[in-house]
C-alpha cells in the first residue's frame, strides 16, 4: 500500500487509502464524515456520548460506509492517518493528546474545510473573539448579500462549513465564526479579512491558561491577505495584528468608537465612518450611516457593527450597501434582546452573556440596572466585574451553582447593593428570579438578564434560560 501524504490531501485526492477518524459526531463531524466517506476514504467517528440524536446520526453514517463508534471518545483508534477534531473538543482532550504522541495530524474543522474547496472556491472573511463573534457574522452575512453576493454565515455559528464548501452550487464568499478551540488546529486557510473582536479571559478550562487561549485566538489573523481588522479599544487585538505572519500587503485595519485614525473605522458624533477603504483617507471619511441605524441599540453592538463594517469594506462592498445590509439584519436571540416594557422598567434578555466580559459590556450600555446573574462561573472571578460596574445596579438577583462568587464579589466591592438569591435549582426557579426583580426595580430601570456564567447547571443551554426568563416576564406583564 502506497504511504498516504497527508499533508496534499484536498478534495481533487484519492482519498481510498486515508484512514480518518473524526472525532465528535455533532453538526461540524457528521458533516466531515459524510462528505469524506464520500470522498473515499475510509471514516471513523468516535463520540463519548450515546444518546437519541448520536445514534440517529450514526445510523445514517453507518448506511454510507463510515464506521461509527458511540460511548468512547478518548481512544484512538489504530492505523489512523489523520484526526479530524469537532468544535468545542478542547486541545487537552486526550484523543487529540493520543495523536500528537504518535505523529498523527490533528486538524480542525476549518482545516479540512479548506482543503476540501472546490477549483472556484468562496473567499474566506473569518470572525473570532471572546464575544460577539455570532452578531458580527450574521451583521457580515446580511451586508455581503445586500451586495449581491452569494453567501452565507457558517462555522461556530451552528452551520456546517464543509457543507457550504462542498455545495454544488458554491458560494461567492463565506462568513466565517470562528470558535478558539477550533483554531489550534488550523494551518492552510487564507481569508481575504479577519478579525479578533476582543479578548477576556474565557475557556481556560479549555486551553489550561489564559496565553494558551490568547495564542490561540491569534491564529485568526494568519495568512489574511488584505485586512487584518483589530479592536483599538482592546490593546491585545491590535498585539495580535502585529505578531501576525499575514500576506504581503495585507493592512491593519482598527474598530473604534471614538475619533478613526487614518486605517480606522469610527465614529463622527452619531455617524459610522470609513477612513480606512478609500482613495484620500488621509483628510476626509466616508459616512456610512447613523449608530442608530443598529440594532439592537447599544454601544458594544454598535462596536460589532464597524467590525463587521470593516471586513465586508475589506471585501469591497459599498458603503451603501454596508448600510442596507446593516437595515435588514435581523439580531440572533438572547443578545440584549427587548423582552417587555411596562410600568416603567425596560426588561432585556441577554442569556448569551456568560462570561465576565459580556456581562460587563451589557450591564454598562444602561443606566440603572437590576442585574440578575449566575451559573456556572467556569473558573471565573467577579470582582474587576464589580468594581467596574457597581455604579450601575440598582440591585441584584443571583441564581445558580456558582451565585456564592458572584455575592462575595459584591459584598467586597458593593457593599450598599440589594441582593436577592434564588436557592431553587428547577428551571421553574426563573419565576422566583424575575419576581424579586420586579420588587426592585423602580421607573426608569431596566431588569438585566446578564448571568456572566454558562447555563447549564440548571439549564439546557442559554437559549433556553432566555426564553424561561422571558415567558416568566410576560406571565408577569399586565393584561
Amino acid at each position: 500500500m502506497t504511504p498516504v501524504n497527508v499533508a496534499d490531501l484536498n478534495r481533487d485526492s484519492d482519498w481510498t487509502q486515508t484512514h480518518v477518524v473524526v472525532a465528535g459526531i455533532g453538526v461540524a463531524g457528521f458533516a466531515a464524515a459524510d462528505h469524506l466517506t464520500q470522498l473515499g476514504a475510509h471514516v471513523t467517528v468516535v463520540d463519548a456520548a450515546d444518546g437519541v440524536k448520536q445514534r440517529a446520526r450514526a445510523d445514517v453514517l453507518e448506511v454510507v460506509g463510515a464506521t461509527v463508534r458511540l460511548g468512547d471518545g478518548d481512544t484512538l483508534p489504530a492505523g489512523v492517518d489523520v484526526l479530524v477534531v469537532s468544535p468545542g473538543l478542547p486541545p487537552s482532550a486526550p484523543i487529540i493528546t493520543a495523536a500528537q504522541a504518535q505523529g498523527v495530524p490533528v486538524w480542525g474543522e476549518l482545516e479540512l474545510a479548506w482543503r476540501l474547496r472546490g477549483p472556484e472556491a468562496a473567499d474566506w472573511l473569518m470572525i473570532s473573539g471572546t464575544n460577539g463573534k455570532t452578531t458580527v457574522t450574521l451583521m457580515l452575512e446580511s451586508m455581503l448579500r445586500a451586495a449581491g453576493h452569494r453567501t452565507a454565515a457558517v462555522g461556530n455559528i451552528g452551520v456546517s462549513l464543509i457543507d457550504a464548501v462542498m455545495d454544488p452550487e458554491g458560494f461567492d464568499v463565506l462568513a466565517v465564526e470562528v470558535g478558539a478551540p477550533q483554531l489550534p488546529f488550523l494551518y492552510s486557510a487564507s481569508p481575504v479579512a479577519s478579525v479578533c473582536l476582543n479578548l477576556a479571559p474565557d475557556h481556560v478550562d479549555l486551553f489550561g491558561s489564559f496565553e494558551a487561549y490568547r495564542d490561540a485566538k491569534a491564529r485568526i489573523y494568519r495568512n489574511t491577505q488584505v485586512a487584518a481588522v483589530y479592536n483599538v479599544a482592546d490593546r491585545e487585538t491590535e498585539r495580535m495584528v502585529e505578531e501576525a505572519d499575514v500576506i504581503d500587503g495585507c493592512r491593519a485595519i482598527g474598530f473604534t468608537l471614538g475619533m478613526p485614525a487614518r486605517s480606522m473605522l469610527g465614529l463622527v458624533e452619531d455617524l459610522m465612518v470609513d477612513r480606512a477603504f478609500i482613495d484620500n483617507r488621509a483628510d476626509y471619511a466616508m459616512e456610512i450611516g447613523s449608530v442608530h441605524e443598529v440594532r439592537p441599540f447599544a454601544p458594544h453592538n454598535v462596536a460589532n457593527a464597524l467590525a463587521a463594517s470593516a471586513l465586508a469594506r475589506a471585501y469591497g462592498v459599498s458603503a451603501a450597501d454596508v448600510l442596507a445590509g446593516l437595515r435588514a439584519f435581523e439580531p440572533a436571540g438572547h443578545r440584549i434582546a427587548d423582552v417587555a416594557d411596562f410600568g416603567g422598567v425596560r426588561w432585556v434578555d441577554d442569556s448569551k452573556a456568560t462570561n465576565c466580559h459580556a456581562a460587563e459590556t451589557s450591564l454598562l450600555a444602561y443606566e440603572s440596572v437590576v442585574w440578575i446573574a449566575g451559573g456556572m462561573a467556569k473558573g471565573q472571578q467577579f470582582d474587576d466585574l464589580v468594581v467596574r460596574t457597581r455604579d450601575h445596579l440598582r440591585g441584584v438577583v443571583l441564581l445558580g451553582v456558582d451565585r456564592s462568587e458572584i455575592r462575595a464579589a459584591l459584598s467586597r466591592h458593593a457593599p450598599d447593593v440589594p441582593v436577592v438569591e434564588v436557592v431553587r435549582t428547577d428551571t421553574g426557579a426563573m419565576d422566583d428570579v424575575v419576581a424579586a426583580a420586579a420588587s426592585m426595580a423602580s421607573v426608569g430601570d431596566t431588569v438585566l438578564l446578564a448571568p456572566g456564567c454558562a447555563s447549564w447547571d440548571m439549564f439546557t443551554d442559554y437559549a433556553q434560560r432566555g426564553d424561561m426568563f422571558a415567558d416568566s416576564v410576560h406571565r408577569l406583564e399586565p393584561a
